[in-house]
């Protein structure tokens, strides 16, 4: 009973000091993912804790089974406007984008090491994808507003390029240990059961699962229990049928999280804290099963492996796979850039160890060490380069706080939390005068905060500043109703960005030539802006999506639910330069 009891304090303990160790690590600017590996290898046998673990078939588990509760809270919060932004280059970037990395890291590692050229390209294959739990905590903890076209790329390719990985690695597996029965006919049936399997029980689960949330009455805290079971269920059973799991367990968050009722609202809350305890122990685990003397001894051969494949084999997979969709060279070169890596490529490099590949463990520091510098190298520059190469929006105003209440199934009333801030519209102002907008003709003061106690309001009331004032609103309006209450030194910064003007998208470049002088091609003149947009864009323009007109600047501002431009920036000629 001692020795469980030993246990349980040495997890709660590790686990404790992840959690204190992340914030220094976000001081610091570094991925929390570091803090969490970082306290197991500290703990581990060459560390100050000296804990020898060494179980790889443990650690498979723990880090699959924490893989799939990420997905599946990767997917609860990805909208379909992610699938309709950049469905198309992201299947490309998780299929072939994965193959063309592979192949040449594979041969660069095969020269390199002068090793057989199976053993160089398992190696490849084992690093060959990106990370969602890496890919997901970083992007959406950066502190920078990314272009939604970026982001959604991103976001969906590590959500879905796991099958290709998982592929290629059982193939060359398979090449090395079994090479007599490994055939193109037997890869592609594996590929495509991978895929199919992964598509369809990832389809029909996730329908299943929200029509039941939507139907059975439970406690609040029950329902995340349920769609984290049935999504382990999911992924378990495409898993023992020879499909994804990690496909299907993704697909049925996303499923599940755009069938909004009132139990989902209960899911994601509950979901954050599971993902997060999921990540934490994973990397914890990983730690700990990792021998740093084996790191530091492979450390240059990592780094040159890394190099390659951060400077070389990743930007040519990229340019390859989505130069054909209107990307820019810069946003090419950002996507290249954020190709992380993390739980998933050590994960894959203990298959080896399981199947008895020769040399495996030799793969697996190589492996750990890669996944190392490219949190290091890559998830530390994250913002800067965005910033630099312009993949960021401002800033923009939110709501202090969110709450929905609902009242049935499919009805809901939603209260959003605005901070007075100094030189805002909202200072001296009567809480209703912030409403007279007609988008805002349906909103609703609930209560005026002030001094931790709630405000009676008659006509004489006035906001001041650090009022906390609630309101019933849409949510889809809340960043446009936040800006009455946010300081007006911060619009100088979307100015700058989207410019002085703001012009109607349904405006014509003949109009626009003839209010501010702007030329444009003969064949252009009788388009709107938002045809010109459209065009320019594959039909899916984003927020921050720029055209040059003479020098004039114009961008896309302000979207609505249905994806189509409420209002574009235009930028003089001198402001532009």
């Amino acid at each position: 009973m001692e020795q469980l009891n030993l246990i349980y304090l040495i997890m709660a303990v590790l686990l404790f000091a992840s959690v204190l160790a992340s914030r220094l690590s976000a001081r610091l600017g570094m991925p929390l993912l570091l803090a969490f590996l970082g306290v197991g290898m500290l703990a581990g046998e060459e560390g100050i804790g000296g804990i020898v673990f060494n179980n790889f078939v443990g650690a498979s588990l723990v880090s699959q089974l924490a893989l799939a509760i990420i997905l599946l809270d990767g997917g609860l919060r990805t909208q379909y406007a992610t699938f309709r932004i950049a469905l198309k280059p992201a299947a490309i970037l998780a299929s072939w984008g994965v193959l063309a990395s592979v192949g040449l890291l594979g041969i660069f590692t095969t020269l390199f090491l002068g090793i057989d050229w199976k053993l160089g390209l398992l190696m490849a294959a084992i690093v060959g994808s990106t990370d969602a739990a890496a890919v997901f905590s970083l992007l959406r903890n950066s502190g920078v507003r990314l272009n939604p076209r970026i982001q959604a790329t991103l976001e969906l390719e590590s959500g879905v390029n796991d099958p290709m990985a998982i592929l290629l690695v059982s193939i060359l597996i398979s090449l090395i240990t079994q090479p007599e029965n490994t055939t193109f006919a037997s890869a592609f049936i594996m590929l495509l059961k991978q895929l199919g399997l992964g598509l369809v029980v990832g389809i029909l689960g996730g329908k299943i699962l929200a029509w039941l949330l939507a139907r059975i009455r439970l406690a609040e805290g029950m329902y995340a229990l349920m769609i984290a079971s049935g999504g382990v269920a999911l992924f378990a059973l495409t898993n023992m049928t020879g499909g994804s799991g990690f496909l299907a367990v993704y697909l049925a968050g996303v499923l599940i999280g755009n069938a909004r009722n009132a139990s989902t609202e209960h899911v994601l809350t509950v979901m954050d804290g599971l993902a997060w305890l999921a990540q934490a122990t994973m990397f914890l685990v990983l730690g700990l099963l990792v021998t740093p003397s084996h790191l530091l001894d492979k450390a240059w051969v990592a780094l040159a492996i890394a190099s390659f494949l951060i400077l070389v084999a990743r930007p040519v997979a990229v340019y390859t796979s989505i130069k054909w969709f209107k990307y820019r060279r810069a946003e090419i070169a950002y996507i290249s850039w954020v190709g992380l890596r993390g739980a998933v490529p050590v994960t894959l490099a203990i298959m080896p160890m399981m199947m008895g590949v020769e040399n495996a463990r030799f793969l697996f520091d190589i492996a750990f060490a890669v996944v190392i510098l490219s949190l290091l190298i890559q998830g530390t520059t994250i913002p800067y380069f965005a910033k630099k190469s312009g993949m960021t929006l401002p800033p923009q105003p939110e709501p202090l706080e969110t709450r929905e209440l609902w009242l049935a199934d499919k009805l809901s009333v939603t209260m959003q939390a605005f901070r007075v801030e100094e030189n805002s519209e909202a200072v001296n102002s009567h809480p209703y005068a912030m409403t007279r907008d007609a988008r805002f003709s349906g909103c609703r003061l609930f209560v005026l905060v002030r001094n931790n106690q709630t405000i009676k309001v008659d006509f004489t009331t006035q906001m001041q500043v650090n009022d906390i004032a609630w309101y019933t609103l849409p949510e889809i309006h809340g960043s446009a109703f936040a800006r009455q209450f946010a300081d007006d030194s911060g619009s100088l910064n979307e100015q700058q960005f989207y410019g002085e003007f703001e012009v109607n998208p349904n405006v014509k470049l003949s109009d626009l030539a003839f209010m501010y002088g702007v030329q444009a091609a003969e064949e252009d003149r009788e388009k709107s802006l938002a045809d010109l947009f459209s065009e320019r864009f594959g039909g899916i323009p984003v927020a921050g999506d720029r055209i040059y007109l003479d020098n004039f600047c114009l961008t896309v501002k302000v979207l609505n639910e249905q994806g189509k431009i409420q209002s574009v920036g235009l930028k003089m000629p001198k402001i532009a330069e």
